[in-house]
């Protein structure tokens, strides 16, 4: 009677545990591993996969940004018969084919950070926001009025989403004239401090630069180290470690827009999760609200070193 009872209790537990541990094995792929955003995003979805499952196997991969790779990445965790998918997509429309495969399989498929066809949900920073934060305060910087230049970069949704929101706070300025919004400086450090540059010898008269990201500012802003512009201001988005650093000597850099990479991976894994469940019909978009970070606030800003970063003003 025993050995039936501690069998029955042993089919329960192993029920309770199928019913709990939806996922057993998870593939990562985001674009460097040498990055510190794709790092913390990293850490925040493996912390969360093993609060479900802590015997899952996680596989990360960097795609280099390479659009060909991605795809013999998403073929080889369709092989490994994964159950869940966190993507940062290289090109979010050619992608398409590659996650349609990989949900025929039956993998579930996150879109991180950057959106990517096919995906059942995308999980970004809040972008439109960011672009609004940073671009206001570099306007109330500038007392309302003046010239601007916007830094672009690839096309991908968390850039356009970024200038989109950028253009929409400077609305409400309308003495402050958008010189140039169109320069790609390819979201790198050497793009923001080449286009800056050229941007410099281009417009006598620039009072403010919005970088749609951390690199391309530290970039823009070692491109006016070399000129005699002292009253200019720059702006990125990100709340990256190298802004941290920049926001605490004397330059250029005054603002960014802080991303949670930690958090964005975690609410990825989540979302996921509840789709492998099935209770559970999220928006095809979720979006996480980013903060300000600027010299006022840097001394109290966490970044993203800590699990829980905590900015200063919304």
């Amino acid at each position: 009677m025993r050995v039936i009872q501690l069998l029955l209790l042993c089919l329960c537990s192993v029920v309770a545990m199928a019913d709990t541990a939806v996922i057993s094995r998870v593939g990562i792929i985001v674009g460097s591993l040498e990055n510190p955003f794709y790092q913390a995003l990293v850490r925040g979805a493996i912390a969360t996969v093993q609060a479900n499952n802590a015997a899952a196997q996680i596989t990360t991969v960097p795609s280099d940004f390479s659009l060909s790779k991605q795809i013999r990445q998403i073929n080889s965790f369709v092989d490994q018969h994964v159950d869940l998918l966190l993507l940062v997509a290289a090109d979010p429309v050619r992608i398409g084919p590659a996650v349609q495969h990989a949900r025929a399989a039956g993998v579930t498929v996150v879109a991180v950070d950057v959106e990517a066809a096919g995906a059942e949900v995308t999980v970004t920073s809040d972008n439109v926001q960011a672009g609004e934060l940073v671009c206001g305060y570099l306007a109330e910087r500038m007392q309302g009025k003046g010239r601007i230049v916007i830094q672009n970069g690839p096309g991908v949704s968390s850039v356009l989403d970024r200038v989109r929101g950028c253009h929409n706070a400077l609305k409400a300025f309308p003495d402050i004239v958008v010189l140039n919004d169109s320069d790609n400086a390819l979201a790198s450090r050497w793009g923001g401090q080449k286009v800056m540059a050229e941007q410099l010898q281009r417009y006598p008269h620039i009072d403010a630069v919005f970088c749609i990201n951390d690199p391309e500012a530290i970039g823009a802003d070692a491109a006016l180290a070399k000129a005699d512009r002292p009253a200019l201001l720059i702006g990125g988005v990100d709340g990256s470690p190298d802004i941290e650093k920049a926001l605490k000597r004397p330059g250029h850099v005054v603002v960014s827009a802080s991303q949670d990479p930690y958090l964005l991976g975690a609410r990825s894994v989540m979302i996921g999760l509840d789709l492998r469940k099935g209770n559970t019909s999220p928006p095809s978009r979720v979006t996480v609200p980013v903060k300000l970070v600027t010299r006022d606030n840097i001394a109290t800003y966490r970044g993203w070193t800590s699990e829980h970063p905590a900015s200063g003003s919304e």
